[in-house]
């Protein structure tokens, strides 16, 4: 073989090779979110609250928890705040755990989202699937949301 073609051949594999690793770290879009979380043993006492309640029952106030998912890198964890005021989502705060580079991208895509996701809404109408391009952290964020409805009632 001409080393001019070997280099060209050489070039495509490396290509095909980066490409293929890329594609194994881009979240799937075939799997549903509720597939890749695992039971969150992270989940955290409320931030704050009230002895308020609202008509949905849940108190209003701060609260916090950790959610887990699974990506082609291991088991991540996202951390969620909600603020709650009669039932509805009056504020969200993101805190990300990256444990690698593309982990760091999506969790801080879906942490620049996911207010216009579920600022405004009821506590019982959030599920989230996915957030700025980011699919899998919505397996991690949803299971914090179920452990912070627990906490609300």
């Amino acid at each position: 073989m001409k080393p001019s073609i070997r280099k060209t051949v050489f070039a495509g594999m490396a290509g095909l090779s980066l490409a293929g690793t890329v594609a194994g770290c881009a979240p799937s879009a075939q799997q549903p979110a509720a597939q890749e979380t695992e039971p969150s043993s992270a989940a955290s006492a409320p931030a704050s609250g009230t002895a308020s309640g609202s008509a949905t029952g849940y108190k209003d106030g701060t609260y916090s928890a950790d959610g887990n998912y699974k990506s082609p890198n291991g088991t991540e964890t996202v951390g969620v705040q909600l603020t709650l005021a009669n039932g509805t989502v009056s504020a969200v705060e993101i805190t990300e755990h990256p444990s690698n580079p593309n982990t760091r991208k999506f969790q801080g895509q879906f942490a620049g989202g996911i207010a216009d996701q579920v600022v405004g809404k009821s506590l019982d109408e959030i599920n989230v699937s996915k957030v700025a391009g980011s699919s899998l952290t919505s397996g991690g964020f949803n299971q914090a949301v179920e452990a912070i409805k627990a906490q609300a009632l």
